[in-house]
């Protein structure tokens, strides 16, 4: 709120983690907040999503929107700890695998996205959402002072009209609303896709798949695994109520995307193709799981170059909206949550009636960093998958040298511990 009392009205295009963050963020700066989502209800309780690593500054933040300590108790109970960032490398003709690096002070939980979601959703006023409510188009009016944006409810058909003070897009990596501003942008295929999956195991506990996983990554439980053979590395950590998410990267020409998402639905025939695949290159216990695993599903994997801006007018970029990245830094949900936060920060020291100096310094804080995270996932990615890059040969795990393995560590990414001075007003408690 500014010095007039003049309270802003944001408009959030987005549901996901990015969206629903900032509508904590910032509502916590005074502002108010609706949230356009074209899902038609909020997916708390349901299986979507799969695993995702919170990084200890991202738990700080979350705990400061909380307001009540028992659903502070509540991340501790949905997330469970990753203190271990362990790289293997295996060996594809004797099925064996062998550590390579252990970094054992990672400090990072790990959660379902569909149990963060709900944390953070049930954290806020139900009002503020607008299920079921398609973005269409927005202009903002003359002069700046407003936005007026266009949504069609699904349910009806009907088209209504928001207006707001501040336009957030946190529609994803292919948003529609960069593209107003940046029309010819592309995303940037890396030359790998993703399979992906969660095992529930809790009706298996004692089977051979489970008591193999566990004797083959006997820290499942507190470590993220990245196993790296040639041309290809997997990821695979446990997650709370009994489940395993697994990750398995592909090198292969780019696919079609169509529709607004980089998830493909896979049918039988692709999937036993996989499973076919993974038995030559993958360690044993790793493709009972693979195998065990209903609805596996696939993954594109895009980045694109960084951004030149992130805001126009008074329109706001966010999470993948703003840095489509690779997810090998495990930055991805991070980023999108420091976003929320130093942008909510901005806003309340600014106030509504300075927008401009708002959303400036939000790009002058935010738009270094993701843009390094964002370079550094793409070479960490290509180098775990065996491509060319410019500066060296390409990995071979057969022959990996002592120079490479700090190269593999999460905790050299960039900016890996950063805390921007415009967070100094989060509650000490929480730090």
């Amino acid at each position: 709120m500014d010095g007039e009392g003049k309270r802003g009205k944001a408009v959030i295009v987005g549901g996901s983690i990015a969206g629903i963050s900032c509508a904590h963020a910032l509502t916590l700066a005074g502002w108010d907040v609706l949230v356009l989502e074209k899902t038609p209800s909020s997916p708390t309780g349901s299986p979507t999503g799969a695993g995702l690593g919170l990084n200890s500054f991202s738990q700080q933040i979350i705990q400061s929107w909380l307001p009540h300590s028992k659903q502070q108790q509540l991340l501790h109970n949905t997330t469970i700890p990753l203190t271990i960032d362990q790289n293997h490398v295996t060996d594809s003709e004797k099925k064996v695998h062998c550590a390579l690096t252990r970094d054992e002070s990672f400090n990072f939980r790990a959660a379902h996205w569909a149990d963060l979601h709900g944390l953070l959703y049930t954290a806020l006023p139900s009002d503020i959402f607008l299920w079921g409510h398609l973005f269409l188009s927005f202009h903002v009016v003359d002069g700046k002072g407003s936005v007026i944006v266009k949504a069609e409810v699904l349910e009806t058909g009907k088209v209504v009209e928001i207006v707001g003070d501040l336009l957030v897009a946190a529609d994803g990596c292919l948003s529609s609303i960069r593209q107003k501003y940046l029309p010819d942008f592309k995303l940037r295929y890396s030359g790998y896709c993703a399979w992906r999956g969660v095992l529930d195991f809790s009706k298996i506990e004692n089977s051979e798949t489970i008591t193999g996983i566990r004797k083959a990554y006997p820290d499942l439980g507190k470590c993220l695994y990245f196993d790296m053979a040639s041309g290809t590395h997997t990821v695979l950590y446990e997650l709370q109520n009994k489940r395993l998410n697994w990750v398995w990267f592909v090198n292969q020409p780019e696919p079609e995307v169509k529709g607004t998402s980089v998830t493909m639905k896979v049918n039988s025939d692709m999937i036993q193709k996989m499973q076919q695949e993974a038995e030559k290159v993958l360690i044993p216990e790793f493709v009972k799981v693979i195998k065990e695993t209903r609805e596996p599903f696939l993954n594109f994997i895009y980045d694109s170059d960084p951004l030149e801006k992130i805001f126009w007018d008074n329109v706001v970029l966010v999470g993948d909206a703003a840095h489509p990245t690779t997810p090998h830094c495990v930055r991805s949900t991070n980023m999108s949550i420091l976003d929320a936060a130093v942008l909510g920060k901005c806003l309340e020291k600014w106030g509504a009636q300075k927008l401009e100096s708002a959303l400036e310094e939000y790009q002058f804080i935010r738009l270094p960093v993701t843009s390094k995270q964002v370079l550094h996932a793409r070479r960490l990615g290509r180098l775990k998958q065996g491509l060319v890059l410019p500066d060296r040969d390409p990995f071979d795990p057969k022959l990996i040298r002592p120079e490479d393995h700090q190269e593999l560590l999460v905790r050299n990414t960039p900016f890996f511990n950063d805390v921007p001075s415009s967070l100094g007003l989060i509650p000490s408690g929480c730090l």
